[in-house]
């Protein structure tokens, strides 16, 4: 087992496999985009597949695949199912914002992959393209159908942005009535994004819970799984779950599990520290597993 110094077992890798997305969501980017990583700045499918094994004998248990958007990243499907290959790796979940996934989730499914989480802030068209800049709800929608169709766990996220998508949260809480969903609604950080869009947080977890609550006053606290970074409800009738992720009010920190690498193989310990080694540049440096396996402990 992986124990850092606080007396916590880590056994979930967050890897980000691209920088690069196919929206430009107000929350998180520019409209001109970033600056994208250069290919060769990337970790290849060979250096993934190394530290992700490594990372695997080690102690982690589930490796949840993000970016950017990782469906935009080349032979996505390929790296996915060397990865699942992995003796003792558990769980490969992906965070996608749906764009590009619908016509891949039949290989998703026999890859192996049980859950996804899909980025989904409204159900309407025209707050869609205000939110991500982008005119892509209609595939986002059907990444969903196509999930659900395969019988693959779908977590709904939603981050709820004072002005932009409040009329969306009931919506989106129907969801779950006919549908085995979890919906799951994030407070928004801030400072995120364009820059300081607003200097307080209105909408926040408890603000949320109370707005559902008038609309749906049966709604009751369901047990919260272990590591969960949500709280989580059900109401009565309704096929799936709801929850709420206090992102911005809320420490997890007394129970966080996980690690994180960056595309470029930066490893973070924490979501908020600017990383602690580069696993990248010790592998082009010629480092063997032991030398690798040393250098993650001491950076746990």
């Amino acid at each position: 087992m992986l124990i850092d110094n606080h007396g916590r077992q880590i056994n979930y890798l967050r890897l980000a496999v691209t920088d690069k997305c196919n929206l430009r969501c107000f929350y998180c980017m520019p409209a001109e985009g970033l600056n994208w990583l250069a290919k060769k700045e990337l970790m290849t499918d060979e250096e993934l597949l190394r530290i992700c094994s490594l990372l695997v004998k080690m102690g982690i248990e589930k490796i949840r695949i993000t970016g950017g958007e990782p469906f935009i990243r080349k032979e996505i499907i390929k790296f996915l199912t060397e990865l699942s290959k992995l003796n003792g790796l558990q769980q490969i979940t992906i965070t996608t914002n749906g764009v590009l996934t619908a016509p891949l989730v039949p290989e998703l499914k026999k890859i192996g992959i049980r859950t996804m989480n899909l980025s989904l802030d409204t159900l309407d068209r025209d707050r869609f393209f205000s939110i991500t800049r982008r005119d892509e709800l209609h595939c986002v929608l059907k990444t969903m159908e196509q999930l659900l169709l395969h019988n693959i766990d779908v977590k709904l996220n939603a981050v709820v942005m004072d002005g932009k998508n409040i009329e969306d949260i009931i919506p989106l809480v129907k969801l779950a009535k006919d549908l085995p969903v979890s919906v799951r609604f994030i407070e928004e950080m801030p400072f995120n994004g364009e820059g300081n869009h607003y200097t307080s947080l209105y909408w926040d977890h408890i603000r949320i819970l109370n707005f559902i609550k008038d609309k749906y006053p049966g709604i009751q606290k369901i047990p919260d799984a272990p590591y969960s970074t949500s709280y989580n409800y059900h109401i009565p009738g309704f096929k799936g779950n709801i929850g709420i992720i206090a992102a911005y009010t809320r420490s997890f920190c007394g129970t966080c599990n996980r690690i994180r690498i960056t595309p470029h193989g930066i490893l973070k310990t924490c979501l908020y520290d600017d990383g602690v080694i580069n696993i990248k540049n010790l592998m082009r440096a010629g480092f063997d597993d032991n030398n690798l396996e040393n250098a993650v402990l001491n950076a746990l």
